[in-house]
């Protein structure tokens, strides 16, 4: 069991008494993850792989021991971890890479987040890829069938979701990779809404890429990570160039460094990856499983409160078990900005509203200008979404 309260000691934002339920944007910050960032400026600002005075070989063992609590946390080794800004960069950084020569097709959904479409349109806009979409039901579920049938012996990646920030809906991520894998195709999963709500294993997963950001589960912002399988990352060239990327230089050659420094250039973010460290050491021992269980409850509380609340749409699944502690919603004829600076005004209520930077998704679900997203993580309480609920009905009465 989870000692909820005091978790949101750790949280000093809470004290304010807002009720934070923006999760899917940005995951709050616990005290441990601040201090961590903050003893890295204070006690041993150095630069890590160069500098061989104290402060550097420190900054480097605690950077290089980030990655490994990563590792351990997703369960892979610490070769397979390369150090992004976020899942954006680590998405860009399959799609600028990975050779599409022999076989150019890519096969995706429209439930996906723009980070993992645009890479591949703007590919496909020049000629290099094909593109495919699986389409998904009403309720924003992508079946195992549709992707079968959009995946090919052309097909060189499958870029599927591990859950959407849409509607909260899961991939069939099992099937998807085995058809991808059965084809001779790759697989890289878009984990930014999986990795920080649900225990994950990607040795177990099967998946050859996966993406996610530190700032969606404790971490600072500027944080991600592709994880990769080892021989994958070998056969890559490098997504930029610079410092710390190379092994020698000449004018006439270049000897780059083995995987994942490889693909670091540049300066690195020392202090947040370090913070995501501590991030992943908050995570571990809350329990992941403690934390799967927690949003489940709420879930459930969340579209029980929505369900009472007259004149609400609720978008995906009807089925709370189906989805994560997420939910996406509209009132009456009220604009989404409209609600959710109502729940902010009046009761310090922090939501989302718009397309969540998947407007293909909201388009197939027909939200029209969009919606408001409620998404919850380890620090919410019951009570918070009881208040939630006695507010959007207040809110509901004006229109």
């Amino acid at each position: 069991m989870m000692d909820v309260e005091s978790i949101r000691e750790d949280f000093t934002v809470l004290k304010t008494g807002v009720a934070y339920f923006d999760s899917a944007c940005m995951a709050l910050k616990p005290r441990q993850v601040v201090e961590a960032q903050d003893e890295y400026y204070s006690d041993y600002p150095g630069c890590a792989g160069r500098s061989l005075h104290r402060l550097g070989k420190k900054t480097e063992e605690k950077f290089e021991e980030a990655r490994s609590k990563v590792a351990t946390f997703v369960s892979c080794s610490p070769e397979e971890v390369v150090f992004t800004r976020n899942t954006t960069e680590a998405i860009n950084l399959v799609a600028r890479t990975l050779d599409f020569t022999e076989r150019n097709g890519v096969t995706t959904s429209v439930m996906e987040h723009h980070s993992a479409l645009l890479p591949f349109m703007m590919l496909s806009k020049h000629g290099k890829i094909r593109l495919d979409y699986v389409a998904a039901d009403v309720e924003g579920v992508t079946q195992a069938g549709e992707w079968r049938k959009k995946i090919n012996s052309s097909t060189r990646l499958v870029v599927v979701h591990h859950t959407t920030n849409s509607v909260g809906t899961r991939a069939p991520l099992a099937e998807v990779i085995k058809a991808a894998h059965d084809a001779g195709a790759l697989v890289l999963v878009d984990s930014a809404q999986g990795v920080p709500h649900c225990e994950t294993n990607f040795k177990k997963l099967g998946a050859d890429f996966m993406a996610f950001s530190g700032h969606k589960m404790l971490g600072p912002t500027g944080t991600g990570c592709l994880v990769a399988r080892r021989e994958l990352l070998e056969e890559l060239p490098p997504f930029m160039t610079g410092g710390e990327t190379v092994e020698r230089v000449s004018l006439d050659s270049v000897t780059f460094l083995k995987p994942p420094q490889r693909f670091e250039a540049g300066l690195q973010n020392y202090a947040g990856m370090i913070g995501l460290g501590a991030a992943c050491d908050y995570l571990s021992k809350v329990g992941m499983k403690n934390v799967e269980a927690h949003e489940h409850a709420l879930a459930s509380k969340l579209f029980e409160a929505l369900s009472d609340v007259k004149g609400t749409r609720i978008y995906g699944p009807s089925d709370a078990g189906k989805r994560t502690a997420l939910a996406a919603f509209n009132l009456g004829k009220a604009k989404p900005h409209e609600i959710a600076m109502l729940l902010d005004k009046t009761a310090k209520i922090a939501v989302r509203s718009g397309v969540f930077c998947a407007e293909p998704a909201m388009t197939h679900l027909g939200t029209g200008s969009g919606a408001v997203r409620a998404s919850l993580y380890l620090y919410n309480t019951e009570e918070e979404v009881q208040l939630f609920g006695e507010a959007l009905s207040k809110i509901a009465e004006l229109y």
